[in-house]
């Protein structure tokens, strides 16, 4: 199927390029015949020219060759006089040869458009005529021009719709896989907490059945995340300091000895706007990435601090650092420095914030072997 699809559209491509490049060659047959055809009426219309000239001339031919010289009212052209030394000038605007050297310059730009026609009588070379291309083949001329962009904007348009067609795919079997994963979960963690129940019953140490139900509830918090994905979570009016404070703690207590945790955070409350399940992930991605960056050894350290209108949140790691050309980079979906990883930890913080959140994430500084800080910006709720 898929091969039978990338054929279609290679077919398609190549027609469409077929097509294009017939109706390119078609316009350039056009114009060197319109070409062909200026030049035989000037001809003619030297021709005429010369006639009148002529001591011998009858009564009707003056008359036909003075009509056909009239007739001449689109090919703009010049008359170089060589008795007189002076131009004459047919169908061009006034304001463009009001001076000698206008003239000159016009006739040499003529000259490079059609060989000038020489008026000779009795052998006796009397004047030049310099003519240029007739307004219909000066619009014809970027006929091709403005066919190649329109065929650039064809293309442009036809990938652009593939790529979102596809983003729209991807985004549809995420969200699908994530949804059904969150279900997969929830039949085994029911079980789960019936479980504890039953081993509260019985003669263990509740301290091991406390941290369980602490892990139940992480996986329950798991499965809520999970299910958010693809849909428009609910936001709410809420504390950010507490809820850094618990991924923290919860990040510190599941995390190796050999990883520092240092946090930094006002002694009051900051409302923002959040979905504290969503918010939780982002700062659980942001931690686990710079452990990584660490390769298990160093310190995490997180500030949250505000200005007149963001709460800041600064997750810092000791680890080997980012270049500054890939600042971006990093939160493209797949783009991973690790040898194992599927590159969408960062992807899915910056979606999560950006786009549920309407904030901003980016990467604050970053040297080699002095690590990174990772910078989250939200909204603050100021009262009203």
């Amino acid at each position: 199927m898929q091969n039978n699809t990338t054929l279609t559209r290679w077919l398609f491509i190549i027609a469409t390029l077929f097509i294009i490049g017939l109706i390119l060659w078609n316009t350039y047959a056009f114009f060197n015949q319109l070409k062909d055809s200026e030049r035989e009426k000037m001809q003619i219309w030297a021709a005429a020219q010369i006639e009148l000239l002529n001591d011998d001339k009858d009564a009707v031919i003056s008359e036909t060759a003075l009509e056909v010289i009239k007739s001449n009212a689109t090919t703009p052209m010049l008359v170089y006089s060589h008795k007189e030394g002076v131009y004459a000038e047919r169908n061009i605007p006034e304001d463009n040869v009001q001076t000698l050297q206008q003239q000159e310059k016009l006739a040499q730009q003529f000259s490079t458009e059609y060989t000038p026609i020489e008026i000779k009588y009795k052998e006796e070379l009397l004047g030049t005529i310099y003519y240029g291309n007739s307004p219909i083949i000066n619009k014809l001329k970027y006929y091709p021009a403005a066919l190649i962009l329109i065929l650039f904007l064809f293309i442009a348009a036809i990938y652009l719709f593939y790529q979102t067609s596809k983003s729209s795919e991807q985004n549809k079997l995420w969200a699908g896989m994530a949804k059904e994963t969150a279900h997969q979960i929830g039949t085994p963690l029911s079980s789960l907490v019936g479980w504890t129940e039953i081993l509260k019953t019985e003669n263990v140490n509740q301290e091991y059945v406390v941290e369980m139900e602490k892990d139940i509830d992480r996986l329950k918090t798991i499965t809520e995340r999970f299910s958010k994905v693809g849909s428009v979570p609910k936001l709410e009016k809420t504390d950010l300091v507490a809820e850094t404070q618990d991924a923290f703690d919860y990040l510190k207590r599941r995390s190796s000895k050999l990883i520092k945790f240092e946090i930094a955070v006002p002694d009051r409350a900051i409302f923002v706007k959040l979905n504290p399940q969503l918010f939780g992930w982002t700062i659980e991605n942001l931690v686990k990435n710079g452990i990584d960056a660490m390769k298990g050894k160093g310190t995490i350290s997180v500030r949250v601090e505000t200005n007149s209108k963001y709460a800041l949140i600064h997750v810092s790691d000791t680890g080997k650092g980012i270049s500054k050309r890939k600042f971006k980079k990093v939160f493209t979906p797949g783009y991973t420095s690790k040898k194992r990883g599927w590159g969408l930890g960062l992807s899915l913080a910056r979606r999560i914030i950006s786009e549920y959140h309407n904030g901003k994430i980016r990467v604050l500084k970053s040297s080699p072997r002095e690590g990174t800080t990772m910078e989250i910006a939200l909204l603050l709720n100021h009262p009203t």
